[in-house]
């Protein structure tokens, strides 16, 4: 049995009302588990309880009922808090806001500094964690003057100077143009394939999620599907239905055997689209 890196157990949540207004319940009994060393997408239009689920991951925000368990720690357990935020680290939408010095290595070394890394180790970690994002060449640059998505990789690199196992990145290319998104997308799959680091990516990008290995549906705090990206994108009814969509390749095979074509939806990349159609139309 593989071992669980984040458990949720009948998990229940809900925001605080104002004044004399009802709060808003997010979750009433959620179970999900996370295995060590996977790449999993937890997909979900907004409001949903995605970003509300990924701030229990690392006990930004506590369970009012059930509980989350971190590599066997309780996320109530105040006494492992730096413990819990040391094994999973978060890496947010906007990476002006993690970026706390004027020098890109200095960033990176703030977290290690705080949790009381001696200097030589800190110096290590960082030129580590900087090559491991492709970003080492720019040590000494300021993190104003990068783009979108280099100033992303800078924010994950000073995730992985805390050495976490795992980290969950809330939308972290909401802010990014198309080859900012791909810069961190790699960088994260590289970081899972690579050193074996869990990574729960939040999104409502689709063909974010397909790189995942795993797929979670959310609609309102429920999981709705869960599965590898092609045993969840193959529910297109299921998923238009919570207002959620499909990829378009999937959303196109799935139109055209409405007219009886007959075609496989799990052909999900645009190059197994394309071959399926080629196939059928040889065929045809």
């Amino acid at each position: 049995m593989e071992k669980q890196a984040i458990i949720a157990d009948k998990l229940v949540y809900a925001y605080p009302g104002q004044d004399e207004r009802e709060g808003q319940t997010v979750f009433e009994g959620l179970d999900l588990s996370i295995e060590q060393g996977s790449f999993v997408a937890i997909l979900g239009h907004n409001g949903c309880g995605k970003s509300t689920l990924a701030k229990h991951f690392n006990a930004i925000l506590l369970p009012q009922g059930g509980s989350v368990t971190v590599y066997g720690m309780d996320t109530r357990d105040e006494n492992l808090l730096l413990e819990i935020r040391r094994s999973v680290g978060m890496v947010f939408q906007n990476p002006d806001n993690q970026l706390v010095s004027n020098v890109v290595e200095e960033d990176v070394a703030f977290a290690p500094e705080n949790l009381g890394v001696p200097s030589e180790q800190i110096r290590r970690r960082v030129d580590e964690a900087l090559r491991q994002v492709g970003m080492y060449e720019f040590r000494e640059y300021a993190p104003h003057l990068l783009s979108g998505g280099q100033k992303q990789r800078i924010a994950i690199a000073g995730v992985i100077a805390m050495r976490p196992r795992c980290i969950v990145l809330d939308e972290p290319t909401a802010m990014l143009d198309p080859q900012g998104r791909r810069e961190v997308l790699d960088t994260v799959e590289r970081l899972n394939r690579e050193s074996g680091i869990t990574v729960v990516l939040i999104t409502h990008h689709m063909p974010e999620a397909e790189r995942a290995q795993r797929v979670i549906a959310m609609s309102d705090g429920r999981i709705v599907a869960d599965g590898t990206p092609k045993e969840v994108f193959t529910q297109v009814e299921l998923l238009r239905s919570v207002g959620l969509t499909v990829p378009e390749t999937t959303g196109l095979l799935y139109e055209l055997n409405r007219e009886g074509c007959g075609l496989p939806l799990t052909a999900l990349s645009t190059e197994e689209c394309a071959q399926a159609l080629r196939d059928y139309l040889m065929e045809a």
